[in-house]
């Protein structure tokens, strides 16, 4: 079940619920009034490390499917190479 974040109208706590999405929240936990109001907020989901659709969801050597990857570009000198996506000249 997902968890919500709503203020009450009422007393102007801010709550979480977990509750169904078909379900309706119910009553302020703080004071009791049905007032509550749902708050827009970021997901609590976040897709980090290295590599995890590659190395979690593909078997075998299908390590890279993509033509020209990053690992076979060729590199840049130390100084840049002057193109608009190096970035040695993002840095700089």
């Amino acid at each position: 079940m997902p968890i919500y974040e709503y203020t009450c109208s009422a007393c102007g706590k801010p709550s979480e619920v977990m509750h169904k999405v078909s379900e309706q929240p119910g009553d302020c936990p703080h004071c009791g009034a049905p007032a509550l109001v749902k708050q827009i907020s970021a997901a609590g989901f976040r897709l980090a490390g290295s590599g995890w659709y590659e190395t979690d969801f593909k078997t075998g050597n299908k390590h890279n499917l993509a033509e020209g990857s990053a690992d076979s570009a060729p590199a840049c000198a130390p100084e840049g190479c002057g193109s608009a996506g190096c970035a040695v000249n993002a840095d700089g």
